[in-house]
């Protein structure tokens, strides 16, 4: 992954995170690591524990899905499910939840770094 990739992926992960955080998300964890691999963003949202899956791209780009919350696709569902499940069992602080959710989050930047589209799937999968 270039650095450019990894800087506006990291910078729709902190947009992401500031929106659920005022939205009175609790954000549990971000860039979760486990032994397969990293959760983007492990929040609260009420009593309903939340993966948050997040997508970033580039507005007119040639690469990649026409939206980024498209690049979800079903091997990336079943993975983010095999990375929560590993998640739970490998933290014993847990927060109390009542239910569980999966949703994804695309984020379309310009060529100045501006959001021109912020698409949240709520329970996307």
């Amino acid at each position: 992954m270039t650095v450019q990739r990894q800087r506006i992926g990291r910078a729709a992960e902190d947009l992401v995170a500031d929106r659920l955080a005022a939205s009175s998300w609790e954000i549990v964890e971000r860039n979760a690591r486990t032994r397969f691999g990293e959760l983007d963003i492990v929040a609260l949202d009420g009593r309903t524990l939340v993966f948050v899956e997040v997508k970033a791209g580039r507005a007119g780009s040639a690469f990649g899905p026409e939206r980024p919350v498209l690049g979800v696709d079903r091997r990336k569902q079943l993975k983010v499910r095999r990375l929560a499940t590993a998640w739970m069992g490998e933290r014993r602080d847990v927060p109390r939840y009542t239910e569980i959710r999966f949703d994804a989050v695309g984020v379309t930047f310009d060529r100045n770094d501006q959001v021109v589209d912020f698409e949240h799937l709520v329970g996307a999968f």
